[in-house]
């Protein structure tokens, strides 16, 4: 072989090396802390199952898996945050389908955007939190026929959700132009005390998700009338869905997920993703996610981009149509 042609091959060779030098270093991830970013303060749902999730992940991947809580702007500051974060699989996001409808009702800028569709890599769907409207028993219905045709008698009705343009709100809304009435949003800050409100009664109804809900319902201190999701859900088999009850497109649901920074390798994608499906199998998990009335989801990093793109497309279609804004 000539010098020249050696030189050629050895050129190649270290071109060659160069480009597979991240899938080797692929290979030995995770060398250092984790952090998991959820965009929301310590002490609510997201924050307590992202904890469960990050406890879980850290015993598989063999490394600390660690959660950065960056609340503010509902939600897009942490979500900014990690959209602008080194794709190299230590820092991911936890969050919440806020997610995919904040850019739609709220106008961000600076560090609070962030590109839905194009800026991050989905990692999996980790499970999905069916809506409930729940009614105090002062209001003096038990079903939801009942309480629409007591607004149209001339009732003044209320109901509350944990934010302006959260998915709550969405379906509220989306439901009294359905059903032709118009039950006042009371918007709150967070699930917590809109519960507190309407199981005191200073507010009439609330659209929720089933662990927050779970013990007034036990109780008989709150009333369930209708369920968000398409079909009927294993934590309420006996409460009907908006659906059945004749509001055929009225279908909005509540889902958390793992994303990861735009450029992850793929390789860290799937690792991560095949952790968290194992994860979603073990029965602690699943009695954990009960706890928040949150069903265990799972999957390809494919279906949650599916689910992303899809709730893009017709909550913001909702969303337009209904006027909502978060201002």
């Amino acid at each position: 072989m000539s010098t020249t042609r050696r030189l050629v091959l050895a050129s190649a060779l270290a071109a060659s090396a160069l480009t597979a030098l991240p899938v080797l270093a692929e290979g030995t991830y995770p060398t250092k802390t984790v952090s998991v970013v959820v965009s929301y303060p310590p002490g609510g749902d997201t924050d307590a199952i992202a904890r469960l999730f990050a406890d879980k992940l850290g015993q598989r991947l063999k490394q600390s898996v660690i959660v950065d809580n960056k609340p503010g702007a509902g939600g897009a500051i942490g979500n900014g945050f990690v959209g602008r974060a080194a794709p190299d699989g230590y820092t991911l996001l936890f969050t919440p389908n806020p997610f995919t409808t904040a850019p739609l009702v709220m106008k961000l800028s600076g560090g609070a955007a962030y590109d839905v569709l194009g800026g991050y890599e989905a990692v999996i769907n980790t499970a999905s939190q069916p809506l409930v409207l729940v009614a105090n028993p002062a209001v003096g219905v038990k079903t939801l026929p009942e309480l629409v045709a007591a607004a149209k008698a001339g009732k003044t009705v209320s109901y509350a959700s944990p934010g302006a343009g959260s998915p709550m709100h969405i379906v509220g809304e989306w439901l009294n132009k359905a059903a032709g009435v118009k039950f006042s949003h009371v918007p709150y800050r967070g699930v917590g005390p809109s519960v507190t409100d309407v199981v005191a009664g200073h507010v009439d109804t609330a659209w929720v998700t089933f662990g927050a809900v779970r013990q007034y319902l036990q109780a008989g201190k709150l009333i369930p009338l209708a369920i968000g999701d398409a079909q009927r859900s294993k934590l309420a088999p006996n409460v009907p869905t908006l659906v059945e009850l004749g509001y055929k497109d009225v279908v909005v649901g509540a889902w958390n997920g793992f994303f990861a920074p735009k450029g992850t390798p793929a390789p860290v994608v799937k690792l991560l993703n095949e952790h968290l499906n194992a994860i979603l199998k073990e029965p602690e998990v699943v009695e954990k996610l009960a706890v928040f009335g949150a069903l265990p989801a799972g999957g390809a990093p494919a279906a949650l981009a599916q689910l992303n793109q899809r709730e893009y497309a017709v909550m913001g279609k909702a969303i337009r149509e209904l006027g909502i804004s978060a201002e």
